[in-house]
């Protein structure tokens, strides 16, 4: 990193030359009204300061401090547009500008090294939680994928070697079981490519202004398509609301959230939805009147290890990947998403901005 400190570069001399014509303006502006040479001195240092901290040097720090001392000594004392370094208290002035500037240069240059040191070690932070994100979700998607398709199998295997011995309403059960686990594969399918498209390097979600109203009833509508029995109390404000959002992904999250409590949550009762405004933001919760989340379970939930990939593969279908992937629409519109337990069941909250620009880069 030091090497990249140390590194030369075009534009520091630049810096340096632009930064003392700047200062030795503005010296003469100030000399011109209060014709104090102290006043002009720290014009000075104030640019050695600046110049310090732009260039990836000590040397231009220095340079900067020589060529300043020189400038005062010709342009600000007398006799003028002369060099004389016989002036009283000259030398002392030169050497304390020269250390002002030796310790502002390795201050400025330390604080930039240690700049950068946070910014890699934050930069391997991220890559390391990236790929450990990454790590959880393959595990979750491994074992959500080999649930239903060896369920498909086995039915499958059951239909074709015992079809003789089975009858019409066995026959229909099994081709049911089939069909769902065949949906539920076809879900899956939808939140890896969801996830893939937030996570591709350089790809957008492209927001753009849509009505609450219309965003959760198309998800509602949704989701009933995939799981008619689902019953679902829903509630929006009277106010027309509209707040910048990708209307796809939003509605996934929403599906996503209210098939995690229509599955999971063993309740009889229906699922509410509703959404309340802040005055900066938009909240939408789903509330389930279930058995509520297990407490081991709440701080990793929305990382991808909400599936036990210890479990049989024939076990319950997971949850890890659909919340994982809730979490990155989220975080790609700048909102947040939480889960907690409630007095009975859970409930999930996702909130979003009232002003979210219009593209967010992922």
């Amino acid at each position: 990193m030091k090497q990249i400190l140390e590194e030369p570069r075009i534009h520091d001399p630049a810096v340096t030359g632009v930064f003392l014509i700047l200062g030795t303006l503005l010296a003469f502006f100030l000399n011109h009204i209060t014709s104090s040479i102290i006043d002009v001195s720290s014009i000075y240092i104030l640019s050695v300061v600046v110049i310090a901290r732009l260039t990836s040097r000590y040397i231009y720090g220095i340079i900067a401090s020589v060529i300043s001392i020189l400038c005062i000594n010709f342009f600000f004392t007398y006799p003028y547009m002369h060099i004389d370094f016989t002036l009283a208290g000259y030398p002392v002035a030169f050497i304390s500008m020269l250390v002002i500037s030796f310790f502002m240069s390795a201050a400025t240059t330390n604080l930039k090294e240690q700049s950068l040191i946070i910014a890699v070690r934050e930069k391997q932070l991220a890559a390391a939680e990236k790929e450990k994100m990454r790590a959880n979700l393959l595990r979750a998607i491994s074992h959500d994928l080999r649930t239903p398709l060896t369920s498909i199998i086995g039915n499958t295997n059951i239909y074709m070697d015992h079809s003789g011995l089975l009858s019409e309403e066995e026959k229909k059960t099994l081709v049911k079981n089939i069909k769902e686990d065949a949906d539920w594969l076809l879900n899956m399918v939808e939140n890896i490519l969801t996830v893939t498209r937030i996570h591709t390097s350089g790809a957008k979600v492209t927001k753009s202004m849509e009505p609450i109203e219309e965003v959760v009833s198309e998800a509602v509508q949704r989701l009933q398509k995939r799981i008619p029995s689902a019953r679902v109390n829903v509630r929006v404000p009277d106010d027309f609301l509209m707040i910048p959002m990708d209307a796809m992904l939003i509605e996934q999250v929403i599906i996503n959230l209210i098939e995690n409590a229509v599955m999971h949550s063993q309740s009889t009762k229906p699922t509410d939805l509703y959404v309340t405004c802040e005055e900066n933001s938009v909240s939408f919760h789903v509330r389930d009147y279930g058995i509520g989340i297990p407490g081991y379970k709440l701080p990793d939930i929305f990382n991808g290890t909400g599936t036990d990939t210890s479990a049989a593969p024939d076990g319950k279908r997971g949850m890890g990947i659909g919340l994982s992937i809730c979490k990155s629409i989220i975080d790609a519109h700048d909102g947040i998403i939480m889960a907690y337990n409630m007095d009975i069941g859970a409930e999930f909250c996702f909130t979003l901005p009232k002003d979210g620009g219009t593209d967010t880069e992922v």
